[in-house]
């Protein structure tokens, strides 16, 4: 599974300069990062529905539109994959109502 993101990361790193005209990505990053947060709030918007509305289908493709676009995202504002990995690895085996408390925001 990793390495999959960890191969999407880095062909999103490599388009991120292309032509926009030949590139989503590119054309993305050209319209800045309010644009690239935008997709990726409509993405998990549809993915949520998605989910509600039962289609397994449907589900599995916009997760994906969603982790394609979190990756972008990553990707715009030069945070590494592994590092949001690292996070979930100190989380791992901390309940998530005892991480949230701990969090000092």
């Amino acid at each position: 599974m990793t390495d999959t993101l960890s191969q999407l990361e880095a062909t999103i790193a490599q388009r991120r300069g292309a032509d926009p005209a030949a590139s989503y990505v590119a054309k993305l990053n050209a319209r800045g990062l309010p644009k690239i947060a935008q997709k990726v709030g409509e993405e998990a918007t549809e993915t949520v529905i998605a989910a509600l509305a039962g289609d397994r289908a449907e589900l599995v493709g916009e997760a994906a539109d969603l982790l394609f676009h979190l990756l972008v995202l990553l990707g715009a504002r030069d945070v590494p994959l592994a590092e949001v990995l690292a996070e979930l690895d100190r989380r791992e085996g901390t309940s998530g109502i005892a991480e949230k408390a701990s969090r000092t925001n």
